[in-house]
């Protein structure tokens, strides 16, 4: 059986904890490989190594270090298939949604290659008498990311790629469920030309978390999770003096108006609810209709679509999505379900019978669907991760703003609609970080930024665009006067420019 190391000093090697965690393919419910969970001894070694390359990379100038983030960028594109192949096999997800989050992740690699300008400080000339005052920014030392199983490519790559381009050392500890893509990503960054030292990799659990957290050499900490880990990770870490960002999870809406297109609504709402199995933090989640007609419409739209979406295993390319990708995690939902029932939602479609031929260990689950959910029920309240839409109906428009901003998370929304008042206005009062406008799910492209608001983030910068070169580097701002400008005699009094 293969077993999985880390990466620490341009090179794999061995765990040497002892201890061991499983890594299935959920389309057969097998367990494929074994995954060492490093000791703080382990991170403290990749620390290590990271610390001792970190300057000789922080040197060398961004449109070298850019040259690097191309290569890698070609040598990424020649294994497409390959990656996207492991990445399916390991996370559950089809080939195709496996090649949309190696691209999602490679374009913020392509974004970070504009770091020559995105570092670039800025400068007053003639500030005061003989006085010029310019800025610089400068990377932080050695920085860290903690990813989720959901996007083992894209997620890494949003974290790396800035942190690298800015002249940083980079600490990975990707998820153990599906490690076998960061680790490759290790290598051909090496292939790359990038040193030694600059990406490692630390796969483990909580004590590897811990040891991240708590090493002073680490000065910065991205993190992708659900909510309750984030407020932990943002708490230690913002304790220990680091800076953090903490992405935690969502409950997106889509707010559907009376007006909209019901069957385009209804095939962007299949797709943004039930694709990658719900396993997204953009997922749609909660529909929102606007008026009892509305709701009727959108239901009778919805349900024979849920019934015919095709589930079946990653290698399947007719499949619509996959399986979850671990057999607890598919308990976990299957417990949501069960607890929408008891709460008294109405099950429109039930997919928690499903059997998928050949592969009847799989993690699979068909699409669910409630109806008449309210917001005091856990399925409208928590995060569930999986193939499950809620419909709350609302009576009106102000009605559905009030359902979204009083909900404790803030990630994601949308709004369909061919009103460009109600678009507009909506846009303007919503209280969600990413908005979309017929749009069902609103990712930003790479050159801005991403982020949620209220219990989806912590910390005051996004990912990617001109945010993460913010948060992975230090501003320093220099006031130069040379001798021939300067007076004689002792100043005492504040410095002013007058």
């Amino acid at each position: 059986m293969k077993e999985y190391g880390h990466f620490i000093g341009g090179m794999p090697v061995s765990g040497k904890s002892g201890r061991f965690g499983d890594v299935y393919t959920p389309m057969t419910g097998e367990i494929s490989a074994k995954v060492s969970l490093a000791s703080a001894s382990e991170v403290a070694e990749a620390v290590k190594n990271a610390k001792l390359a970190q300057p000789a990379w922080a040197a060398t100038n961004p449109q070298r270090r850019a040259r690097i983030l191309m290569k890698f960028l070609e040598l990424v594109h020649a294994e497409y298939d390959e990656l996207a192949e492991l990445l399916a096999r390991e996370h559950g997800k089809t080939i195709p949604d496996a090649k949309g989050d190696i691209q999602r992740g490679l374009e913020v690699i392509e974004m970070s290659i504009g770091a020559p300008h995105l570092l670039k400080g800025e400068f007053t000339d003639g500030a005061g008498p003989g006085i010029d005052v310019y800025s610089m920014r400068q990377p932080l030392g050695v920085v860290a990311g903690i990813t989720p199983f959901n996007f083992p490519a894209m997620i890494p790559l949003w974290k790396a790629g800035p942190a690298i381009a800015s002249g940083n050392a980079f600490i990975l500890k990707p998820s153990e469920r599906d490690p076998g893509v960061p680790l490759r990503l290790a290598e051909l960054f090496i292939e790359a030309g990038l040193p030694a030292g600059i990406f490692n990799v630390v796969n483990g659990d909580k004590e590897a978390v811990d040891a991240i957290l708590d090493d002073p050499e680490i000065k910065a900490i991205g993190f992708v999770g659900s909510t309750p880990i984030a407020k932990y990770i943002y708490s230690r870490g913002c304790a220990n003096g680091k800076r953090v960002q903490c992405f935690g999870g969502a409950k997106n809406h889509m707010v559907v108006m009376p007006d909209a297109d019901m069957e385009q609504t209804a095939d962007a709402l299949i797709g943004a609810g039930f694709g990658s199995a719900g396993e997204r933090c953009m997922a749609i989640s909660v529909a929102v209709p606007v008026g009892q007609e509305t709701a009727e419409r959108l239901v009778a739209a919805l349900v024979p679509r849920i019934k015919e979406l095709k589930i079946g295993p990653s290698t399947d390319d007719k499949a619509d999505y996959g399986p979850l990708v671990t057999k607890a995690h598919l308990e976990k939902v299957l417990s949501y379900v069960s607890q929408g029932v008891e709460e008294g939602a109405q099950l429109l479609t039930d997919g928690r019978n499903i059997k998928v031929s050949g592969y009847e260990n799989g993690f699979y689950l068909g699409g669910c669907l409630f109806d008449h959910v309210k917001p005091d029920m856990r399925i409208y309240k928590e995060e569930i991760f999986g193939p499950v839409l809620s419909i709350v109906r609302a009576k009106n428009y102000e009605e559905a703003v009030s359902l979204i901003n009083s909900h404790e998370f803030g990630n994601g929304v949308s709004i369909f609609t061919r009103d460009g008042d109600a678009a507009r206005d909506f846009t303007s009062r919503i209280d969600v970080g990413m908005v979309g406008i017929n749009v069902p799910i609103p990712v930003p492209v790479a050159y801005y930024t991403f982020g949620g608001w209220r219990g989806s983030s912590f910390g005051d910068l996004n990912q990617h665009g001109p945010d993460a070169f913010r948060f992975y580097t230090k501003t320093k701002t220099v006031t130069s006067r040379w001798p021939s400008g300067i007076k004689d005699g002792a100043e005492f009094s504040i410095p002013t420019m007058r």
